[in-house]
């Protein structure tokens, strides 16, 4: 048998599993504990976490049935779209941990410097301040600072670079102290 007619065996039997539902079953039922135990094998054991992205694998994989060429075996594609999704939920664990990070340290420093809840009127001038800046300033300021994403992310909410929005918010703190130390000057 050469490669080719595997090829076609695979895309084949992709095919047959797709079209009818008891095919489907029988291939999902030899196909899933190959996936699972790869899954499971990188997860630590997490056994709700395989079984999700295996769930997740599966639909990936339905969905993306055209770009199944056969060039491997059906197991191994299976496999390749499974470490997509575990490296998804990597990304995602590891952002919530920076965000969680971030909230620890930012809760440290301001016990450390023994910072008192803004009363009325340096809330009304930190709120003033942010008014009376250009509305890109506004938005990264709002998204970095206060909604803690990272710079990237902001970028990719408004629609500029990594770089681009890093200098942007650079520009919008010097902006915001110089406005906010105005504020308080006028008081």
């Amino acid at each position: 048998m050469t490669s080719h007619t595997s090829s076609i065996e695979g895309v084949n039997e992709l095919q047959v599993a797709l079209a009818d539902d008891n095919a489907f079953e029988a291939w999902y039922r030899r196909t899933l504990p190959r996936v699972y135990a790869y899954l499971l094998s990188r997860c630590g054991n997490d056994v709700g976490l395989a079984e999700d992205l295996s769930q997740q694998t599966f639909i990936a994989a339905i969905a993306q049935r055209g770009r199944f060429d056969g060039r491997s075996d059906v197991v191994s594609w299976l496999c390749g779209i499974a470490r997509h999704k575990l490296a998804d939920h990597f990304r995602t664990v590891e952002r919530e941990e920076r965000r969680r990070m971030h909230l620890v340290v930012r809760q440290i420093r301001l016990e450390n410097e023994a910072v008192a809840e803004p009363g009325l009127d340096d809330r009304a001038a930190l709120a003033d301040a942010l008014r009376s800046l250009p509305a890109a300033h506004r938005a990264v300021l709002a998204f970095v600072v206060l909604d803690g994403l990272s710079v990237a992310e902001a970028g990719r909410l408004l629609g500029r670079s990594s770089a681009a929005t890093q200098s942007l918010l650079h520009r919008a703190r010097e902006s915001f102290r110089r406005a906010y130390g105005e504020e308080l000057s006028d008081d």
